[in-house]
């Protein structure tokens, strides 16, 4: 009877970054659904040779056969979400007709103009009380999932409902804010003058998220892609805290980002850069603050797609990737951006950690231990050569191959597909 009832479901894929997400493999899906966060994270995709940012919208919009699905988890700023669609809507046609094909559940809670304000407010404190930042966006997302928290947030669901009363609950929030920052200016009004146009206009494309997600799993056969809004290593509860996102970016965001039973998680991708990198602040072990950092730097055009922050480069710290797989459980990996390594002789690959000269069996969670860590590398022979024409595997140079292969060796888990450029053909499937 049980596998009987497993075969008639549909099963999730999840697809989960490290520190930054590279990117998202959409060839493979029908129907795609962001899990935690706001604009804050970036994923560039590249379709036809068009470059395209995506903060809010599911990377999957860009497939016209697709149903995107924006759930409960998300933290929504609603001009923030239509700009991004305008904004890529004019590179190419991929956005078209983008507002039929997005479904937003009414569970998810509002990013208000004033929390941005007050993010940055929070930063500039921070700056001078301690003498440092945290490095967030400044997208409102720490303050929007603490009223989430403090159960004082407004929803969707609550902008589409009654207007009058969403517009009390919205000045006594702006007034909390108000009391705890004095310097801080809200355009109460014009706030809500803006959100009562996006009223009918989001009006077509809020749905019951629980609903939704059941009727998807239970229905026709599809193919469902949750993809990650920030990477495992900056999940609020397992990353580098306090240089972390304010949300679950790990699979068990899956179930409470989206409203669905664990028993639909199917397989679980884990997308990780053949190097490591990280946008803002926080604890890096394998940071190359030298030429080779640089070199990766310039090669991988690491930029931040939110902030425009350049990313801080290293070599690939496994001891940080088994980490991420231990709390996941993935079933393969995709392993982006190998080309980027063609120019070295000779390439690191972090393999264990010290500390005060004592081997440790595991990723520190406290930021000050983190920061004393040595990394342990083992050294690998470089190609020397260019990957970007390569299409399978055994038309990678033999030290590219070792390469990936230690990856899976270390790591248990295998490497279902290589990236060796930005586009989607050059992306090599291994199985």
């Amino acid at each position: 009877m049980y596998t009987q009832k497993k075969r008639i479901l549909n099963s999730v894929l999840f697809v989960c970054s490290f520190f930054t997400p590279p990117g998202s493999l959409v060839s493979l899906i029908y129907f795609t659904l962001p899990r935690k966060g706001g604009n804050n994270a970036g994923h560039t995709v590249v379709v036809d040779s068009v470059e395209y940012d995506f903060h809010l919208l599911p990377s999957g919009i860009i497939n016209p056969n697709v149903t995107a699905f924006i759930g409960n988890g998300v933290v929504i700023h609603l001009p923030g979400l239509f700009e991004e669609a305008e904004k890529n809507g004019r590179k190419g046609k991929g956005l078209e007709g983008w507002e039929t094909r997005l479904v937003i559940s009414d569970r998810a809670h509002i990013v208000f103009d004033f929390h941005q304000a007050v993010d940055g407010v929070q930063e500039q404190e921070r700056q001078q009380q301690a003498g440092k930042n945290l490095g967030t966006t400044k997208k409102g997302i720490g303050p929007v999932y603490s009223a989430k928290a403090a159960r004082s947030g407004l929803r969707i669901c609550d902008l589409l409902s009654d207007f009058k009363q969403f517009s009390e609950r919205y000045k006594n929030l702006a007034s909390q804010y108000k009391s705890m920052y004095p310097s801080l200016e809200i355009d109460i009004d014009g706030e809500l003058e803006k959100l009562k146009e996006y009223v009918e206009r989001i009006k077509p494309m809020v749905r019951d998220g629980v609903f939704f997600m059941y009727e998807a799993l239970h229905g026709a056969p599809k193919k469902i892609l949750v993809e990650g809004a920030n990477a495992a290593l900056l999940d609020i509860d397992f990353g580098t805290y306090p240089f972390v996102t304010s949300s679950n970016s790990t699979v068990g965001g899956v179930c409470t980002g989206l409203g669905m039973p664990p028993q639909n998680v199917g397989e679980v991708y884990g997308v990780v850069k053949a190097y490591t990198t990280r946008v803002g602040i926080g604890a890096f072990p394998s940071e190359q603050n030298n030429e080779i950092g640089e070199l990766l730097q310039t090669r991988g055009k690491e930029v931040g797609v939110t902030t425009g922050r350049k990313r801080r480069c290293g070599w690939l710290d496994l001891v940080l990737v088994k980490y991420a797989h231990m709390i996941n459980g993935f079933t393969a990996l995709a392993l982006t951006k190998l080309d980027i390594l063609d120019v070295f002789s000779e390439i690191k690959v972090g393999v264990g950690y010290k500390v005060d000269n004592e081997f440790i069996p595991h990723f520190p969670a406290n930021q000050e231990v983190l920061h004393k860590v040595e990394v342990q590398y083992e050294t690998l022979p470089g190609w020397n050569s260019n990957t970007s024409a390569a299409r399978t595997f055994e038309e990678l140079p033999e030290n590219a191959q070792k390469y990936v292969r230690f990856i899976e060796e270390y790591l248990k888990v295998p490497v279902k597909w290589i990236g060796v450029g930005k586009s989607r053909e050059s992306m090599i499937q291994l199985f």
